[in-house]
């Protein structure tokens, strides 16, 4: 179960005001089947297709922090 923490909610309008766009299914996907995933600490990270999603593992919930577009 994916859960979006207040600041993954608002980075999506925080996106958008700059002409970049990117929907839930988008973030989910990334974690779900990541091209390159690696982890600092407690977070991990995972990128697919011009995203990167930083989320936590809290038992069976995926904590998704935020998220940004990379080359």
């Amino acid at each position: 179960m994916f859960y979006f923490t207040k600041y993954a909610e608002q980075k999506f309008d925080i996106l958008n005001r700059h002409k970049v766009f990117f929907t839930r299914e988008q973030v989910e996907d990334a974690v779900a089947a990541p091209e390159k995933q690696n982890r600092k600490g407690k977070l991990m990270a995972a990128q697919k297709e011009g995203i990167k999603v930083i989320y936590k593992k809290d038992g069976d919930i995926l904590k998704i922090m935020t998220f940004f577009p990379v080359k």
